[in-house]
């Protein structure tokens, strides 16, 4: 190779690792250091994540994010959820502590105080997390994903996040990508750092505090121990903290699609005070729900407790429910859950001589979670068997307040054959005396790491043992009563549904309330636990092709074993015959289950010419139960003309099901909605009393659980993509992508999606010997796949203003296909992306961060745009239907941040941070995007950060 071009790879080299740090390079940059031969001096070889083989050339060998910890402590970042909330390539899902905030059915167990990764939108299951090259455990709870809280992040380096995927080199999980998280190796003194992170209006601060320290060199010294400690604190933000979270909007569509409220909804049921509903003379339709504060001449919903307000029957095409209240237990919500982490690390390193070094690393951290949530609905029955709630019966207890109910029913409706006095009344009510609902989680999590490293005969070699643990329970915490107590309370009419505000339940109902407190009972706990012998090696296989450098190949074998036990008290098989309306999970108690990992891989490095790179990568995986697979990884670097590089990739994937979703005990639970009917027999299923064929009202079991059939799934993965550097000072890098999943393991399919294609999803409705639907199958099957594609951006200028040095940093992704098929046998849908997905990822077409920095002396400053886009809303069915609001809007805003930060290191071993997160105070956009598919009602949470305009300070001190 030409001294010519050497110089201009070198670089080209410059100009990436400059790309890969931005912003902070303008932040740490020195003149004096500008040199370029200098530079290149102090590129080491490395091996950089997503290959074995160590390299000085990161700069185009992979689509690879390096985050240094400069610019994270610059953004005022303190854990791992808010970095990858900065990132572009992480998908919008419901990973983080404020989505996915609902009460979890069965079989799922929610969040429960667990942020996940998710990179282009493959899901937190199917992105690979390590820390320092190696797994950590995934969830005890859920058995699925990598709890993000855990990973120590006072002792983090830097981070890498390879933008592809790597079946090939680390086996499963990895279809989305990978994200490393880097701690330090060799450390020395102490630093002592604190931070807050407060909220202008209230709610949601974060507290964090961490200690670091570091003795021996292993230059002169031949060993160096270090170990760090952190503690943070996730305070708690509630809905009514913030205006934008607020479900009654009716001029825009919104209004909360529930009928539980504080002063009870009386509602339909076979034998009660109103029977099957009652006419209203006024339009001759039925009603179902009926709230006699809104009837003619009524005090009005809104007088009828806090956060009351009449339901939106056209929004949600329920005519029935015209005379309805309903209740905003969106903002009634936790809208950010409170967490209180505490993390440690510790890692010894030994130099045996220069050639070899032993290290140990443990890593451990406790995590608690508090999920609050809006108080008890309580629905009753007549007749109620031991898992309902009785009705509301006429007696010596209940007779005034029967009489006043049944009275301003029969002034407006008059006599009718269903109005009969003396018979139960059914209803829904927000039970407020029983106060909100909380679970407490406590997770503890630890890794223990042993390993060797070194040079052996030219190669360099890796080998590591490792075992890593997840455990963590869960215990009602209040607001949960023992069911047979609760009913006996209401039966006897000691509780009263039909209070107004200044009216209170009885000090006897209380005492009933107090002795049937289920609070401190254990909900239930799971363990997770992989332990791993890795090697690998890597070098020179000592000849050349067509090129200068020598083929170079690395070899490896992974042997782990996998881990996960689920169980609880045997009560909670009763259901709600135990505890009224906790997730118990009993039927998914799952006996320690174990498998078998063994795998070996490979991977050259061909430089065909001194421009053209090949590298080839396989590994094959044998898992108990699956059987082998094999999963090749092909990839190409080329550099035509010295400032310009083209790069490229091809590979399978594959991802074995959990144990969760193999062995779950299946879970028949009773749907729960008014609004069901049976789509055989009425178009979309959208029960309707006035309408023929839609009449009749079905609450069949919903079944979900596990299918110890399942197979893995199976992806394909392309990559093309172009580097441009033409000085050390501007850079540009373009990379399409594409991943292809079949076989793709599904459950819990839409409800609403499965009866409008009721033909399709037919088999799935489980019909008694008359034909009348029981239950509705939604476990988990292989089945369909998806299809999605995008191009990635990111760019990079800097230079020289003002005697300081800047840089202006723009990162992008655009989203250009997101497809999906739910079954093999169908075509894949039109395109989704900028479409509503109510459960999963947001497929959100642009998304961007645009930085600007600058530094000068002691002063470095920092300004960001994080950007992402708008997107079609969700349509309520009275919308859908062709009822219009009289400010409807079918799209949602694009949504933009900014955040300004400044540092300042002129006293000598001190370095302070202060910034302003969501500088303009920005809320969320509005949406339509309902409670019960996550979050909240009013805004979006896998877009927005909830918390509004904050303040954080940063102190660090080295000494």
């Amino acid at each position: 190779m030409s001294s010519r071009t050497t110089l201009h790879m070198r670089r080209l080299s410059l100009a990436l690792l400059a790309a890969l740090t931005m912003p902070v390079m303008a932040q740490q940059a020195d003149p004096k250091d500008s040199s370029t031969d200098s530079k290149v001096k102090t590129l080491d070889r490395m091996t950089v994540t997503g290959s074995r083989i160590q390299r000085t050339d990161v700069e185009a060998a992979l689509p690879i994010t390096i985050i240094q910890r400069a610019e994270i402590d610059a953004q005022g970042i303190t854990s791992a959820e808010q970095l990858l909330q900065q990132l572009n390539v992480a998908s919008n899902g419901p990973d983080s502590l404020a989505a996915n905030s609902g009460v979890a059915p069965p079989g799922t167990r929610g969040n429960n105080g667990v942020s996940g990764a998710n990179l282009r939108g493959q899901g937190a299951d199917a992105t690979l997390v390590l820390l320092n090259g190696r797994r950590v455990a995934a969830h005890g709870l859920a058995g699925q994903v990598v709890d993000l809280n855990s990973i120590p992040f006072a002792a983090i380096e830097r981070v890498e996040v390879l933008r592809d995927g790597a079946s090939a080199v680390y086996g499963t999980d990895a279809i989305g990508g990978v994200i490393n998280f880097i701690t330090r190796k060799n450390y020395q003194g102490y630093s002592i750092s604190a931070g807050a992170d407060v909220t202008q209006q209230g709610g949601g601060n974060i507290y964090n505090a961490s200690l670091l320290g570091g003795w021996g060199d292993l230059d002169t010294d031949h060993w160096n121990v270090w170990a760090a400690v952190n503690v943070k604190k996730n305070k708690i933000l509630r809905g009514n903290q913030r205006d934008f979270a607020n479900s009654f909007q009716p001029e825009r569509g919104l209004g909360p699609d529930t009928r539980g409220t504080p002063f009870a909804n009386v509602v339909t049921g076979t034998g009660s005070m109103i029977g099957g509903g009652l006419k209203d003379p006024a339009t001759g339709l039925t009603k179902t729900t009926i709230n006699t504060l809104d009837l003619p001449g009524g005090a009005g919903c809104i007088n009828g407790g806090d956060m009351m307000g009449p339901y939106d029957d056209k929004a949600w095409a329920s005519p029935g429910a015209s005379f309805g209240c309903a209740w905003d237990y969106g903002r009634a919500r936790t809208i950010q859950q409170p967490v209180d982490t505490l993390q440690g690390i510790g890692r010894a390193t030994f130099k045996i001589n220069d050639n070899h070094e032993f290290f140990a690393e443990f890593m451990g951290s406790k995590v608690t979670s508090t999920r609050f949530f809006e108080a008890q609905q309580i629905s009753s029955s007549i007749n109620a068997s031991a898992t309902q709630l009785d009705a509301y019966e006429l007696n010596a207890n209940t007779k005034a307040t029967y009489d006043a109910i049944y009275n301003q029913i029969h002034a407006y409706f008059g006599d009718q054959t269903n109005l009969a006095y003396g018979k139960p009344i059914t209803y829904r009510w927000r039970c407020y005396a029983c106060g909100p609902r909380q679970l407490e989680t406590e997770t503890k999590a630890y890794r223990l790491l042993f390993g060797l490293t070194g040079t052996l005969a030219n190669w360099d070699y890796d080998v590591g043992l490792s075992r890593a643990q997840s455990s963590a329970q869960s215990v009602l915490a209040g607001g949960y009563y023992y069911t047979p107590q609760l009913k006996a309370a209401l039966k006897s009419g000691l509780l009263n549904p039909f209070l107004m505000p200044g009216q209170d339940q009885s000090q006897a109902a209380y005492a009933a309330l107090a002795a049937a407190d289920a609070s401190g009972l254990l909900l239930y706990k799971g363990v997770s636990t992989t332990t791993t012998l890795d090697a690998s090696a890597s070098g020179s296989l000592g000849f050349k092709l067509w090129g200068e450098e020598d083929v170079k190949a690395a070899v490896g074998v992974d042997i782990r074993r996998e881990e996960y036990e689920f169980n609880g008290p045997s009560q909670w098989a009763q259901g709600n015959a135990f505890i009224f309306g906790a997730p118990g999970d009993a039927s998914n108690y799952m006996s320690p289950k174990k498998r078998n990992v063994k795998a070996v891989f490979a991977e050259f490095n061909l430089p065909v010419t001194n421009s053209l790179e090949l590298n080839i990568a396989v590994r094959h995986d044998q898992y108990d139960g699956f059987g082998g697979t094999t999963n090749p990884k092909y990839s190409f670097k080329w550099h035509p003309i010295d400032w310009l590089v083209f790069r490229g990739a091809y590979s399978t994937g594959f991802k074995v099901p959990d144990f969760a979703k193999l062995f779950r005990g299946i879970t028949e639970t009773q749907y729960t909605g008014l609004d069901l009917a049976d789509p055989a027999k009425c178009p979309n299923g959208r029960y309707n009393p006035d309408v023929a064929n839609c009449n009749v009202q079905i609450r069949p079991d919903i079944v979900t659980g596990g299918n110890p059939n399942l197979k893995p799934e199976e992806a394909k993965q392309r990559s093309l993509g172009f580097v441009i550097a033409p000085t050390a000072n501007f850079n540009v890098s373009v990379d399409w992508w594409q991943i292809e999943r079949f076989n793709t393991i599904r459950s819990g399919f839409n409800l609403s999606t499965m009866t409008a294609n009721y033909p399709m999803y037919a088999s799935n409705f489980i019909r008694d010997s008359s034909g009348n639907i029981i239950q509705i199958d939604q476990r988990y099957i292989n089945t369909g796949g998806t299809l999605t594609s995008g191009i990635e951006l990111d760019a990079n200028l800097r230079g020289e203003l003002a005697g300081g040095n800047w840089n202006i940093h723009l990162n992008g992704n655009y989203l250009d296909t997101f497809k999906t098929k739910s079954f093999d046998s169908l075509p894949y849908t039109g395109n989704l992306v900028g479409e509503y997905e109510r459960y999963f990822n947001l497929p959100i077409k642009w998304k961007h961060t645009l930085g600007f920095a600058w530094q000068k002396g002691n002063w470095a400053h920092s300004l960001t745009q994080v950007y992402r886009g708008g997107y079609r809303d969700w349509v309520p069915p009275g919308i859908a239907n062709g009822y219009t609001p009289a400010e409807y809007n079918p799209k949602v805003d694009s949504y933009t941040l900014y955040n300004y930060s400044v540092s300042w290191t002129g006293i000598d071993k001190l370095k302070l941070t202060f910034g302003i997160r969501n500088l303009l105070n920005t809320d969320p956009p509005f949406t339509l995007r309902y409670l019960d598919d996550g979050d909240g009602a009013g805004w979006e949470a896998r877009v927005a950060d909830p918390r509004g305009r904050a303040f954080n300070l940063m102190a660090e001190y080295a000494f």
